[in-house]
């Protein structure tokens, strides 16, 4: 345990997750707790990460996570570990939370040239019915931006996933790939909106971005043969090919490198821990 390398989570702290300020001192090392010389709290070292409160060995937590997210079985795990199923199942839930928060802590609150974003939806069937799941990726990077889930394909779920793509996006040229899904174009152009002020009272005239190009990749199984139509709805075509162009180029640009440090990063903090605040 090493208290230089820990924060204060306390939400009244001045000093809250400030790392090496000098104001966490050890407290209680066979209990590995700190205590904050600000406010006086002490805190488990685990406070705040997927490891707060567990019975069992940190390492075996991490390895079941590991599995989990590589489609494990839960039942499979259960047997060979030795757990109740009802554990694993915890795990899984907290281990999911902590991603969450980690996402919205990090991706969440960035602002970035996407430059080219692919978006879809999933159907996955479950024991209580069918959940459609709506997800985003920037092309160049890989980086997944965020999802949104519900129980029906609808324009709710699809204004979700838009407005999670607005609130990480830069006002720049932007390249928006989706499938034949009507509701994407409206969702869209209604996200990428900003407010005109002025000094009229009342709520303010949005104005749409310039350079958002939206394309539609339909895929088209009848009548035979299967084929596939790509189709821009709004934007021109030289503007899409060049944000195609953009999107394909692999340099290493401190840009490229934030973004590959930032998903190792969340990576890592997904079970260790993040200072939020």
């Amino acid at each position: 345990m090493t208290p230089q390398e820990e924060f204060c989570p306390n939400m009244d702290c001045p000093d809250r997750g400030k790392i090496g300020n000098g104001n966490v001192v050890c407290h209680s090392q066979k209990e590995k707790r700190c205590k904050c010389k600000t406010c006086g709290k002490t805190f488990s070292v685990t406070t705040g990460t997927a490891l707060y409160g567990l019975k069992k060995g940190h390492d075996i937590f991490v390895i079941v996570v590991t599995l989990l997210a590589f489609g494990c079985p839960v039942q499979a795990i259960v047997k060979a570990m030795g757990l109740d199923e009802r554990t694993v199942r915890s795990w899984w839930l907290k281990s999911g939370e902590q991603s969450e928060r980690v996402h919205e802590a990090v991706i969440g609150k960035s602002q970035l040239d996407l430059v080219h974003v692919q978006a879809d939806e999933i159907k996955i069937k479950t024991r209580d019915g069918t959940i459609w799941m709506a997800l985003a990726m920037m092309v160049s990077t890989r980086l997944w931006l965020g999802g949104a889930i519900s129980p029906k394909r609808d324009k709710g779920l699809i204004e979700q996933l838009a407005a999670r793509v607005r609130q990480v996006a830069l006002c720049r040229e932007l390249l928006l790939a989706v499938d034949g899904l009507s509701s994407y174009v409206k969702a869209f152009q209604k996200a990428f909106r900003s407010p005109h002020r002025t000094s009229k009272l009342g709520r303010p005239c949005l104005i749409p971005w310039q350079g958002i190009q939206i394309v539609q990749v339909v895929k088209q199984r009848s009548p035979k043969p299967f084929q596939i139509i790509r189709r821009i709805v709004q934007g021109s075509a030289e503007t899409v090919q060049h944000l195609l162009q953009r999107s394909r180029r692999k340099p290493f640009t401190p840009a490229c490198i934030w973004l590959a440090q930032c998903i190792t990063f969340v990576c890592h903090i997904t079970v260790y821990g993040y200072p939020f605040g």
